[in-house]
Protein backbone atom coordinates (compact mmCIF):
# COMPACT_ATOMS: atom_id res chain seq x y z
CA UNK A 1 0.00 0.00 0.00
CA UNK A 2 1.23 3.49 -0.88
CA UNK A 3 2.36 5.57 2.08
CA UNK A 4 -0.01 8.35 3.11
CA UNK A 5 2.15 11.46 2.76
CA UNK A 6 0.90 14.34 4.88
CA UNK A 7 2.42 17.03 2.64
CA UNK A 8 4.43 17.63 -0.51
CA UNK A 9 7.38 18.64 1.68
CA UNK A 10 7.46 15.11 3.04
CA UNK A 11 7.53 13.71 -0.51
CA UNK A 12 10.26 16.14 -1.53
CA UNK A 13 12.47 15.09 1.37
CA UNK A 14 12.26 11.47 0.26
CA UNK A 15 12.85 12.42 -3.38
CA UNK A 16 15.98 14.35 -2.37
CA UNK A 17 17.26 11.47 -0.25
CA UNK A 18 16.75 9.10 -3.16
CA UNK A 19 14.49 6.76 -1.21
CA UNK A 20 11.70 7.27 -3.77
CA UNK A 21 11.32 8.52 -7.35
CA UNK A 22 8.39 10.31 -8.95
CA UNK A 23 8.00 7.35 -11.30
CA UNK A 24 7.78 4.97 -8.35
CA UNK A 25 5.32 7.26 -6.63
CA UNK A 26 3.07 7.37 -9.70
CA UNK A 27 3.21 3.57 -10.05
CA UNK A 28 2.07 3.21 -6.46
CA UNK A 29 -0.80 5.67 -6.93
CA UNK A 30 -1.85 3.86 -10.12
CA UNK A 31 -1.89 0.60 -8.18
CA UNK A 32 -4.21 2.28 -5.66
CA UNK A 33 -6.58 3.40 -8.44
CA UNK A 34 -6.89 -0.23 -9.54
CA UNK A 35 -7.28 -1.49 -5.96
CA UNK A 36 -10.04 0.99 -5.18
CA UNK A 37 -11.77 0.97 -8.56
CA UNK A 38 -15.05 0.02 -6.82
CA UNK A 39 -15.15 3.48 -5.23
CA UNK A 40 -15.72 4.90 -8.76
CA UNK A 41 -13.65 8.00 -8.02
CA UNK A 42 -12.25 8.33 -11.55
CA UNK A 43 -13.99 8.62 -14.89
CA UNK A 44 -10.60 8.09 -16.55
CA UNK A 45 -7.05 7.43 -15.34
CA UNK A 46 -4.21 8.80 -17.50
CA UNK A 47 -1.93 5.84 -16.79
CA UNK A 48 0.56 5.98 -19.68
CA UNK A 49 0.76 9.76 -19.69
CA UNK A 50 1.29 9.98 -15.91
CA UNK A 51 4.14 7.45 -16.11
CA UNK A 52 5.73 9.26 -19.05
CA UNK A 53 5.55 12.62 -17.27
CA UNK A 54 6.93 11.10 -14.08
CA UNK A 55 10.14 10.17 -15.89
CA UNK A 56 10.44 13.71 -17.24
CA UNK A 57 9.94 15.18 -13.77
CA UNK A 58 12.53 12.81 -12.30
CA UNK A 59 15.00 14.05 -14.91
CA UNK A 60 14.25 17.68 -14.06
CA UNK A 61 14.67 16.98 -10.34
CA UNK A 62 18.05 15.44 -11.10
CA UNK A 63 18.99 18.47 -13.19
CA UNK A 64 17.66 20.80 -10.45
CA UNK A 65 15.27 22.51 -12.87
CA UNK A 66 12.02 21.07 -11.48
CA UNK A 67 9.00 23.23 -10.65
CA UNK A 68 7.47 23.83 -7.24
CA UNK A 69 4.95 21.01 -7.62
CA UNK A 70 7.43 18.32 -8.67
CA UNK A 71 6.37 15.14 -6.90
CA UNK A 72 2.72 16.18 -6.51
CA UNK A 73 0.32 13.79 -8.24
CA UNK A 74 -3.06 15.44 -8.76
CA UNK A 75 -6.57 14.46 -9.88
CA UNK A 76 -8.74 17.05 -11.62
CA UNK A 77 -12.52 17.16 -11.51
CA UNK A 78 -14.16 16.12 -14.77
CA UNK A 79 -15.42 19.62 -15.50
CA UNK A 80 -11.90 21.05 -15.90
CA UNK A 81 -10.63 21.20 -19.48
CA UNK A 82 -7.29 19.58 -20.35
CA UNK A 83 -6.24 19.82 -23.98
CA UNK A 84 -6.38 16.53 -25.86
CA UNK A 85 -8.24 14.81 -23.03
CA UNK A 86 -11.88 13.96 -22.61
CA UNK A 87 -13.99 16.20 -20.39
CA UNK A 88 -17.61 15.27 -19.72
CA UNK A 89 -18.79 16.94 -16.49
CA UNK A 90 -20.01 13.38 -15.75
CA UNK A 91 -22.86 13.83 -18.23
CA UNK A 92 -24.14 11.77 -21.13
CA UNK A 93 -24.45 15.12 -22.90
CA UNK A 94 -20.64 15.35 -23.20
CA UNK A 95 -19.76 11.64 -23.21
CA UNK A 96 -16.70 11.22 -25.44
CA UNK A 97 -16.08 14.95 -25.90
CA UNK A 98 -12.39 15.91 -26.15
CA UNK A 99 -11.21 19.33 -25.04
CA UNK A 100 -9.39 21.44 -27.64
CA UNK A 101 -7.67 23.63 -25.02
CA UNK A 102 -6.52 23.52 -21.41
CA UNK A 103 -7.96 25.54 -18.56
CA UNK A 104 -5.70 28.19 -17.07
CA UNK A 105 -5.34 26.22 -13.84
CA UNK A 106 -4.22 23.07 -15.69
CA UNK A 107 -1.60 25.09 -17.56
CA UNK A 108 -0.33 26.58 -14.29
CA UNK A 109 -0.22 23.22 -12.52
CA UNK A 110 1.65 21.56 -15.37
CA UNK A 111 4.09 24.47 -15.63
CA UNK A 112 5.14 23.71 -12.03
CA UNK A 113 5.59 19.99 -12.81
CA UNK A 114 2.46 18.60 -11.20
CA UNK A 115 1.40 15.25 -12.66
CA UNK A 116 -2.28 14.87 -13.50
CA UNK A 117 -3.25 11.25 -12.91
CA UNK A 118 -6.84 11.38 -14.14
CA UNK A 119 -10.22 13.06 -14.27
CA UNK A 120 -12.38 12.55 -11.23
CA UNK A 121 -16.06 11.65 -11.16
CA UNK A 122 -18.53 14.33 -10.01
CA UNK A 123 -22.21 15.11 -9.92
CA UNK A 124 -23.43 15.85 -13.45
CA UNK A 125 -22.47 19.42 -14.38
CA UNK A 126 -21.43 19.84 -10.71
CA UNK A 127 -25.07 19.74 -9.58
CA UNK A 128 -25.49 17.77 -6.39
CA UNK A 129 -24.52 17.28 -2.75
CA UNK A 130 -23.84 13.54 -2.79
CA UNK A 131 -22.10 12.56 -6.06
CA UNK A 132 -25.00 10.25 -6.89
CA UNK A 133 -26.03 12.31 -9.95
CA UNK A 134 -23.19 11.18 -12.24
CA UNK A 135 -23.89 9.52 -15.60
CA UNK A 136 -21.07 7.12 -14.67
CA UNK A 137 -22.60 6.07 -11.36
CA UNK A 138 -22.17 7.21 -7.75
CA UNK A 139 -18.82 7.68 -6.02
CA UNK A 140 -18.38 5.77 -2.75
CA UNK A 141 -16.83 7.05 0.46
CA UNK A 142 -13.54 5.31 1.33
CA UNK A 143 -14.37 5.44 5.06
CA UNK A 144 -17.56 3.46 4.43
CA UNK A 145 -18.35 2.46 0.86
CA UNK A 146 -22.08 2.28 1.57
CA UNK A 147 -22.05 6.05 2.05
CA UNK A 148 -21.73 9.08 -0.21
CA UNK A 149 -18.53 11.16 -0.37
CA UNK A 150 -20.41 14.44 -0.69
CA UNK A 151 -20.84 16.47 -3.83
CA UNK A 152 -20.37 17.66 -6.32
CA UNK A 153 -16.58 17.10 -6.24
CA UNK A 154 -16.87 13.70 -4.57
CA UNK A 155 -14.52 11.87 -6.92
CA UNK A 156 -11.76 14.41 -6.31
CA UNK A 157 -12.19 14.04 -2.54
CA UNK A 158 -12.20 10.23 -2.56
CA UNK A 159 -9.16 10.11 -4.85
CA UNK A 160 -7.17 11.87 -2.09
CA UNK A 161 -8.97 10.12 0.78
CA UNK A 162 -8.16 6.64 -0.63
CA UNK A 163 -4.58 7.67 -1.49
CA UNK A 164 -5.04 7.35 -5.26
CA UNK A 165 -3.24 10.67 -5.62
CA UNK A 166 -1.66 13.23 -3.30
CA UNK A 167 -4.03 16.16 -3.92
CA UNK A 168 -6.99 16.99 -6.12
CA UNK A 169 -8.73 19.96 -7.68
CA UNK A 170 -12.47 20.49 -7.52
CA UNK A 171 -14.91 23.31 -8.10
CA UNK A 172 -17.09 24.89 -5.44
CA UNK A 173 -20.35 26.62 -6.40
CA UNK A 174 -22.28 26.30 -3.16
CA UNK A 175 -20.05 23.97 -1.14
CA UNK A 176 -18.87 21.40 -3.69
CA UNK A 177 -15.30 21.35 -2.37
CA UNK A 178 -16.00 21.99 1.30
CA UNK A 179 -18.79 19.45 1.85
CA UNK A 180 -16.89 16.48 0.28
CA UNK A 181 -13.81 17.56 2.24
CA UNK A 182 -15.89 17.31 5.42
CA UNK A 183 -17.33 13.89 4.50
CA UNK A 184 -13.88 12.55 3.57
CA UNK A 185 -11.73 14.05 6.36
CA UNK A 186 -9.71 16.46 4.19
CA UNK A 187 -8.81 20.12 3.93
CA UNK A 188 -11.07 21.74 1.32
CA UNK A 189 -10.68 25.40 0.39
CA UNK A 190 -13.00 27.71 -1.53
CA UNK A 191 -11.10 30.92 -2.25
CA UNK A 192 -12.53 34.41 -2.66
CA UNK A 193 -14.64 34.67 -5.82
CA UNK A 194 -12.30 35.87 -8.56
CA UNK A 195 -9.08 34.74 -6.90
CA UNK A 196 -8.60 31.85 -9.37
CA UNK A 197 -9.40 31.94 -13.08
CA UNK A 198 -12.49 30.07 -14.27
CA UNK A 199 -11.22 29.89 -17.86
CA UNK A 200 -11.61 26.31 -19.06
CA UNK A 201 -14.01 25.30 -16.28
CA UNK A 202 -17.36 23.99 -17.55
CA UNK A 203 -19.78 26.52 -16.10
CA UNK A 204 -22.62 25.74 -13.72
CA UNK A 205 -23.38 29.12 -12.09
CA UNK A 206 -20.87 31.70 -13.23
CA UNK A 207 -21.25 34.21 -10.39
CA UNK A 208 -20.56 31.45 -7.83
CA UNK A 209 -18.17 28.92 -9.40
CA UNK A 210 -14.66 28.80 -7.94
CA UNK A 211 -11.82 26.32 -8.20
CA UNK A 212 -10.45 24.89 -4.94
CA UNK A 213 -7.97 22.24 -3.74
CA UNK A 214 -8.38 19.07 -1.67
CA UNK A 215 -5.30 18.32 0.43
CA UNK A 216 -4.16 16.61 3.61
CA UNK A 217 -2.29 19.68 4.85
CA UNK A 218 -2.62 23.44 5.00
CA UNK A 219 0.86 23.73 3.47
CA UNK A 220 -0.27 21.99 0.28
CA UNK A 221 -3.49 24.02 0.12
CA UNK A 222 -1.42 27.22 0.40
CA UNK A 223 1.00 26.13 -2.32
CA UNK A 224 -1.75 25.11 -4.74
CA UNK A 225 -3.55 28.40 -4.10
CA UNK A 226 -0.34 30.26 -4.86
CA UNK A 227 0.21 28.38 -8.14
CA UNK A 228 -3.39 28.59 -9.41
CA UNK A 229 -4.27 32.16 -8.38
CA UNK A 230 -3.76 35.40 -10.25
CA UNK A 231 -4.81 37.52 -13.20
CA UNK A 232 -5.78 35.84 -16.47
CA UNK A 233 -6.54 37.59 -19.75
CA UNK A 234 -9.11 34.88 -20.56
CA UNK A 235 -11.29 35.58 -17.49
CA UNK A 236 -12.65 39.10 -17.05
CA UNK A 237 -13.98 38.29 -13.56
CA UNK A 238 -10.64 37.26 -12.08
CA UNK A 239 -8.91 39.62 -9.66
CA UNK A 240 -5.80 41.45 -10.83
CA UNK A 241 -4.54 42.03 -7.31
CA UNK A 242 -1.14 40.55 -6.51
CA UNK A 243 -1.02 36.96 -5.28
CA UNK A 244 0.68 36.64 -1.88
CA UNK A 245 3.32 33.98 -1.33
CA UNK A 246 0.84 31.96 0.72
CA UNK A 247 3.16 29.00 1.29
CA UNK A 248 6.26 31.04 2.16
CA UNK A 249 4.38 33.26 4.61
CA UNK A 250 2.42 30.41 6.19
CA UNK A 251 2.78 30.24 9.96
CA UNK A 252 0.35 29.12 12.68
CA UNK A 253 -1.63 32.12 13.87
CA UNK A 254 -0.50 33.10 17.38
CA UNK A 255 -2.55 36.23 18.02
CA UNK A 256 -5.84 36.07 19.90
CA UNK A 257 -8.83 36.24 17.57
CA UNK A 258 -12.49 37.18 17.73
CA UNK A 259 -14.57 34.31 16.41
CA UNK A 260 -18.31 34.15 15.87
CA UNK A 261 -20.27 30.92 15.64
CA UNK A 262 -23.83 30.42 14.44
CA UNK A 263 -25.99 29.64 17.44
CA UNK A 264 -28.53 28.03 15.08
CA UNK A 265 -25.94 25.30 14.45
CA UNK A 266 -26.38 24.24 18.07
CA UNK A 267 -30.11 24.87 18.45
CA UNK A 268 -31.43 23.44 15.17
CA UNK A 269 -32.94 19.93 15.35
CA UNK A 270 -31.68 19.38 11.78
CA UNK A 271 -28.04 19.30 12.91
CA UNK A 272 -26.66 15.92 13.98
CA UNK A 273 -25.80 15.60 17.69
CA UNK A 274 -22.22 14.50 17.00
CA UNK A 275 -21.75 17.49 14.69
CA UNK A 276 -23.01 19.76 17.48
CA UNK A 277 -20.70 18.06 19.98
CA UNK A 278 -17.70 18.57 17.70
CA UNK A 279 -18.52 22.27 17.29
CA UNK A 280 -18.88 22.73 21.07
CA UNK A 281 -15.59 20.90 21.65
CA UNK A 282 -13.69 23.30 19.37
CA UNK A 283 -15.45 26.36 20.80
CA UNK A 284 -14.27 25.26 24.25
CA UNK A 285 -10.71 24.69 22.99
CA UNK A 286 -10.58 28.12 21.37
CA UNK A 287 -11.88 29.84 24.49
CA UNK A 288 -9.44 27.92 26.68
CA UNK A 289 -6.62 29.18 24.44
CA UNK A 290 -7.63 32.81 25.02
CA UNK A 291 -9.73 33.59 21.94
CA UNK A 292 -13.01 35.47 22.12
CA UNK A 293 -15.73 33.14 20.84
CA UNK A 294 -19.28 34.46 20.74
CA UNK A 295 -22.60 33.16 19.41
CA UNK A 296 -24.34 35.12 16.69
CA UNK A 297 -27.73 34.76 15.06
CA UNK A 298 -27.70 35.23 11.30
CA UNK A 299 -31.06 36.85 10.62
CA UNK A 300 -31.14 35.81 6.96
CA UNK A 301 -30.31 32.14 7.56
CA UNK A 302 -33.73 30.93 6.41
CA UNK A 303 -33.28 32.78 3.11
CA UNK A 304 -29.75 31.59 2.29
CA UNK A 305 -30.61 28.29 0.60
CA UNK A 306 -33.68 29.59 -1.33
CA UNK A 307 -31.77 32.64 -2.60
CA UNK A 308 -28.79 30.53 -3.62
CA UNK A 309 -30.83 27.94 -5.52
CA UNK A 310 -32.95 30.51 -7.35
CA UNK A 311 -29.83 32.32 -8.56
CA UNK A 312 -27.73 29.22 -9.26
CA UNK A 313 -30.51 27.51 -11.18
CA UNK A 314 -31.17 30.64 -13.22
CA UNK A 315 -27.51 30.80 -14.18
CA UNK A 316 -27.47 27.06 -14.91
CA UNK A 317 -30.46 27.45 -17.22
CA UNK A 318 -28.53 30.07 -19.18
CA UNK A 319 -25.17 28.28 -19.18
CA UNK A 320 -26.56 24.91 -20.22
CA UNK A 321 -28.58 26.33 -23.11
CA UNK A 322 -25.51 25.77 -25.31
CA UNK A 323 -25.95 21.98 -25.09
CA UNK A 324 -28.64 21.70 -27.74
CA UNK A 325 -27.59 18.77 -29.92
CA UNK A 326 -26.50 21.13 -32.68
CA UNK A 327 -23.21 22.76 -31.68
CA UNK A 328 -21.53 19.86 -29.89
CA UNK A 329 -22.25 17.11 -27.41
CA UNK A 330 -24.92 14.43 -27.51
CA UNK A 331 -27.35 14.41 -30.42
CA UNK A 332 -30.36 12.09 -30.28
CA UNK A 333 -30.35 9.49 -33.07
CA UNK A 334 -34.18 9.73 -33.03
CA UNK A 335 -34.18 13.42 -34.01
CA UNK A 336 -35.84 14.19 -37.36
CA UNK A 337 -35.78 17.99 -37.55
CA UNK A 338 -34.50 21.04 -35.65
CA UNK A 339 -37.19 21.01 -32.96
CA UNK A 340 -36.88 17.28 -32.23
CA UNK A 341 -33.08 17.66 -32.23
CA UNK A 342 -33.38 20.19 -29.41
CA UNK A 343 -36.06 18.35 -27.47
CA UNK A 344 -34.79 14.80 -27.74
CA UNK A 345 -31.10 15.63 -27.37
CA UNK A 346 -31.64 17.64 -24.19
CA UNK A 347 -34.22 15.22 -22.76
CA UNK A 348 -31.99 12.20 -23.36
CA UNK A 349 -28.61 13.87 -22.74
CA UNK A 350 -29.28 15.49 -19.36
CA UNK A 351 -29.94 13.58 -16.13
CA UNK A 352 -32.93 14.07 -13.85
CA UNK A 353 -31.34 16.55 -11.43
CA UNK A 354 -29.86 18.72 -14.20
CA UNK A 355 -33.22 18.87 -15.99
CA UNK A 356 -34.93 19.82 -12.72
CA UNK A 357 -32.52 22.71 -12.20
CA UNK A 358 -32.76 23.91 -15.82
CA UNK A 359 -36.56 23.95 -15.63
CA UNK A 360 -36.60 25.77 -12.30
CA UNK A 361 -34.01 28.25 -13.58
CA UNK A 362 -35.99 28.88 -16.74
CA UNK A 363 -39.14 29.39 -14.66
CA UNK A 364 -37.63 32.02 -12.35
CA UNK A 365 -36.27 33.92 -15.36
CA UNK A 366 -39.52 33.82 -17.30
CA UNK A 367 -41.77 36.82 -17.92
CA UNK A 368 -44.10 37.38 -15.00
CA UNK A 369 -41.86 35.57 -12.50
CA UNK A 370 -38.52 37.33 -12.98
CA UNK A 371 -39.29 40.09 -10.46
CA UNK A 372 -41.01 37.76 -8.02
CA UNK A 373 -38.11 35.31 -7.82
CA UNK A 374 -34.86 36.18 -9.58
CA UNK A 375 -34.80 39.92 -8.90
CA UNK A 376 -35.86 39.37 -5.29
CA UNK A 377 -33.18 36.70 -4.78
CA UNK A 378 -30.55 39.16 -6.05
CA UNK A 379 -31.70 41.66 -3.43
CA UNK A 380 -31.52 38.99 -0.74
CA UNK A 381 -28.02 38.10 -1.93
CA UNK A 382 -26.96 41.71 -1.43
CA UNK A 383 -28.39 41.70 2.11
CA UNK A 384 -26.58 38.43 2.91
CA UNK A 385 -23.31 39.82 1.53
CA UNK A 386 -23.64 43.07 3.48
CA UNK A 387 -24.52 41.25 6.72
CA UNK A 388 -21.61 38.81 6.25
CA UNK A 389 -19.18 41.64 5.53
CA UNK A 390 -20.46 43.50 8.59
CA UNK A 391 -19.90 40.46 10.83
CA UNK A 392 -16.40 39.99 9.42
CA UNK A 393 -15.57 43.60 10.28
CA UNK A 394 -16.40 42.79 13.90
CA UNK A 395 -15.03 39.23 13.98
CA UNK A 396 -11.93 37.70 12.41
CA UNK A 397 -13.69 34.45 11.51
CA UNK A 398 -17.09 32.82 11.44
CA UNK A 399 -17.10 29.19 12.62
CA UNK A 400 -19.80 26.70 11.55
CA UNK A 401 -20.16 23.00 10.87
CA UNK A 402 -19.40 22.32 7.21
CA UNK A 403 -22.43 20.04 6.86
CA UNK A 404 -25.38 19.39 9.20
CA UNK A 405 -24.58 15.67 9.44
CA UNK A 406 -21.89 13.15 8.47
CA UNK A 407 -21.89 11.25 5.17
CA UNK A 408 -25.26 9.60 4.60
CA UNK A 409 -26.09 6.28 2.95
CA UNK A 410 -26.03 5.93 -0.85
CA UNK A 411 -29.51 5.62 -2.27
CA UNK A 412 -31.25 7.23 0.66
CA UNK A 413 -34.23 8.50 -1.23
CA UNK A 414 -35.77 11.85 -0.43
CA UNK A 415 -39.34 12.53 -1.53
CA UNK A 416 -38.56 16.22 -1.55
CA UNK A 417 -35.37 17.37 -3.35
CA UNK A 418 -35.37 20.46 -1.14
CA UNK A 419 -34.26 18.19 1.72
CA UNK A 420 -31.07 17.44 -0.23
CA UNK A 421 -30.57 21.13 -0.98
CA UNK A 422 -30.61 21.88 2.76
CA UNK A 423 -27.27 20.05 3.12
CA UNK A 424 -25.81 23.30 1.77
CA UNK A 425 -27.19 25.38 4.66
CA UNK A 426 -23.76 26.21 6.12
CA UNK A 427 -21.71 26.41 2.91
CA UNK A 428 -23.74 28.68 0.63
CA UNK A 429 -23.29 31.80 2.78
CA UNK A 430 -19.65 32.11 1.70
CA UNK A 431 -20.68 31.50 -1.92
CA UNK A 432 -23.38 34.19 -1.88
CA UNK A 433 -21.05 36.68 -0.18
CA UNK A 434 -18.03 35.77 -2.34
CA UNK A 435 -15.77 35.33 0.70
CA UNK A 436 -13.20 32.58 1.24
CA UNK A 437 -14.06 29.55 3.36
CA UNK A 438 -12.27 26.37 4.34
CA UNK A 439 -13.43 23.00 5.67
CA UNK A 440 -11.06 21.42 8.17
CA UNK A 441 -11.06 17.82 9.44
CA UNK A 442 -12.39 17.78 13.00
CA UNK A 443 -12.40 14.13 14.06
CA UNK A 444 -14.83 11.31 13.43
CA UNK A 445 -18.19 10.03 14.63
CA UNK A 446 -18.65 6.96 16.80
CA UNK A 447 -18.99 5.01 13.54
CA UNK A 448 -15.67 6.35 12.23
CA UNK A 449 -17.17 8.77 9.72
CA UNK A 450 -15.18 11.99 9.17
CA UNK A 451 -16.51 15.33 10.40
CA UNK A 452 -15.51 18.82 9.30
CA UNK A 453 -15.79 22.37 10.59
CA UNK A 454 -15.81 25.48 8.41
CA UNK A 455 -14.15 28.88 8.81
CA UNK A 456 -15.14 31.99 6.83
CA UNK A 457 -13.20 35.24 6.66
CA UNK A 458 -12.94 38.51 4.71
CA UNK A 459 -12.51 38.73 0.96
CA UNK A 460 -8.94 38.06 -0.19
CA UNK A 461 -7.83 37.24 3.37
CA UNK A 462 -6.74 33.73 2.37
CA UNK A 463 -3.39 34.18 4.09
CA UNK A 464 -5.03 34.85 7.45
CA UNK A 465 -7.45 31.97 6.85
CA UNK A 466 -4.63 29.54 6.05
CA UNK A 467 -2.54 30.69 9.01
CA UNK A 468 -5.42 30.29 11.46
CA UNK A 469 -6.40 26.96 9.88
CA UNK A 470 -2.89 25.63 10.52
CA UNK A 471 -3.22 26.65 14.16
CA UNK A 472 -6.77 25.25 14.33
CA UNK A 473 -5.63 21.79 13.18
CA UNK A 474 -3.03 21.77 15.94
CA UNK A 475 -5.55 22.48 18.72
Amino acid sequence: MTKFYSSLNEIKRELQSGSITVEGLVKNYLAQTRLHKHLNAFNEVFEEEALSRSKEVDARIKAKTAGRLAGMVIAIKDNICYKGHKVTASSKMLDGFTSIYSSTIVERLLAEDAIIIGRANCDEFAMGASNENSYYGPVRNYADDTRVPGGSSGGSAVAVQANMCHAAIGTDTGGSVRQPASFCGLVGLKPTYGRISRHGIIAYASSFDQVGPFTRSIEDAALLMEVMSGADEYDSTVSRSAVPSYSDKLSPSTGKKKIAYLQEALSSPGVDDEVKGTLVNYIDKLRADGHTVKPISFEYLDYIVPAYYILAMAEASSNLARYDGVHYGYRSPAATDLVTTYKRSRSEGFGKEVKRRIMLGTFVLSAGYYDAYYAKAQKVRRLIKEKTDSLLEEYDFILTPTAPEPAFTIGRTEKDPVVMYLYDIFTVQASLAGVPAISLPAGTTNKGLPLGLQLLTKRFAEQELLDFSKYFLEL
